[in-house]
């Protein structure tokens, strides 16, 4: 009896061995028929953009640059420059497995906040009476509060894929959020920047939204809050006419530009001057007038000048290049080969979309100005190089892809 089966338990062990190997025959084979993706499509989005936004940037800039450093390509030069570096940043970047940013997302994170802190201390550079700036050698500097972006994007992955089936659950949330929120602060305490604050706020949002199994919760949260901002706006604009808070100020333009002109509304008249006289296809590259009186036009304003100068065409192309850039990024996202490759380009994702919506919002005075720039199209180094390496990271993860043939 003990013989019969022990015959019994060699013959199944037997089955399963050929099993086995049958399996692992097929697996092999079907690795054998799988290639390597890499996402030329986002890369050459990103070459468009990057020249689209040079040449508005030079056509934007050259008076003022002529004016102020009797060099009209100043402003060209030194962006040309800082996407170089990026670039190469973007290379080096894309190489790297992006597997290894778990093990070191969490020192980034609270590397971020120290050289925000380092903003408060004599390192730190104060430019048109705001505090955001580290001071670098060779007249460099830098702005910490852009660190903070990619930490959050990094890090903010690894807490949902530690926290498996419990981010489902209020305690879950509450955790991510808290980190998210953490960060949030200090970007506001110790930089005084809050757009930068909305939008990590904002990337950590939208990673909980896309992970969590329900909509309807979200959907309603959002209503009520947007209807919450806008009736506490309506009430606090006939309360703030005497308030000296810059930012309570810049509400009160908001709602009447042409009674603050002289006061804060300057800018977002001249700009909503040069989006209404653009006319469909603009008057020309370089013939725009409002750029020779707005001030730092080419930061967060840069899209009233397309407008001039391109027109309701122009913008048009602007936003298909944005989509076509944000449908890329969700493939990568959606084809990741796991879950932590996807929420980091998800992250991204939501950065890039924040961005472009605020500032296109602000342009035409639908939100206070919050001094956000338009992703590879405004001037900024500091901002230019992180968003390279950002695709950098989107791109490593797309070339982690595998498609059958």
């Amino acid at each position: 009896m003990a013989k019969k089966q022990r015959v019994k338990r060699q013959q199944a062990e037997r089955i399963r061995d050929r099993e086995k190997k049958k399996r692992n025959t097929e697996m092999k084979a079907r690795r054998g028929n799988m290639i390597r993706f890499f996402d030329f499509n986002l890369l050459t989005v990103l070459i468009f953009l990057i020249c689209f936004g040079l040449v508005m940037l030079y056509s934007t800039t050259a008076y003022s640059a002529l004016v102020d450093h009797e060099d009209s390509m100043y402003y060209f030069k030194r962006q040309l420059f800082f996407y170089v570096a990026g670039f190469a940043g973007m290379y080096v970047v894309e190489k790297i497995d992006y597997h290894i940013y778990i093990k070191w997302a969490k020192m980034i994170y609270f590397f971020s906040i120290f050289m925000m802190a380092l903003v408060q201390t004599p390192l730190g550079k104060e430019v048109k009476g705001a505090r955001r700036w580290i001071r670098l050698p060779f007249g460099q500097q830098l702005q910490p509060a852009e660190i903070a972006k990619i930490a959050v994007i990094l890090f903010i992955p690894v807490l949902i894929c530690n926290l498996g089936k419990e981010i489902k659950t209020w305690r879950g949330i509450r955790k991510v959020l808290l980190w998210g929120g953490f960060s949030a602060v200090c970007v506001l305490r110790l930089t005084d920047n809050l757009s930068t604050a909305i939008i990590v706020m904002g990337i950590t949002c939208i990673m909980i939204f896309v992970v969590h199994p329900k909509t309807a919760p979200f959907v309603v949260l959002a209503a009520g809050g947007l209807a919450a901002v806008i009736a506490g706006v309506k009430v606090l604009g006939t309360m703030l006419e005497t308030s000296e808070n810059f930012r309570l100020r810049r509400i009160l333009v908001w709602l009447n530009p042409e009674g603050h002109a002289e006061d804060g509304g300057y800018q977002v008249l001249q700009g909503l001057y040069a989006v209404g006289s653009g006319g469909f296809f603009g008057k020309g590259l370089g013939n725009s007038a409002q750029k020779m009186i707005m001030p730092e036009v080419q930061n967060d304003m840069i899209l009233s000048i397309v407008c001039e100068e391109l027109g309701v065409f122009g913008v048009i192309i602007v936003l298909v290049l944005f989509g076509l850039l944000l449908y890329r990024l969700m493939f990568v996202a959606q084809n990741a080969p796991d879950m932590y490759g996807s929420l980091v380009v998800t992250g991204i994702f939501a950065h890039v979309a924040l961005q472009v919506i605020l500032n296109i919002a602000v342009v035409t005075n639908l939100i206070p100005t919050t001094g956000i720039t338009l992703p590879f199209i405004s001037y900024g180094g500091t901002s230019s190089l992180f968003l390279m390496v950002e695709m950098g990271v989107a791109l490593g993860v797309s070339r982690r892809i595998k498609i059958s043939e």
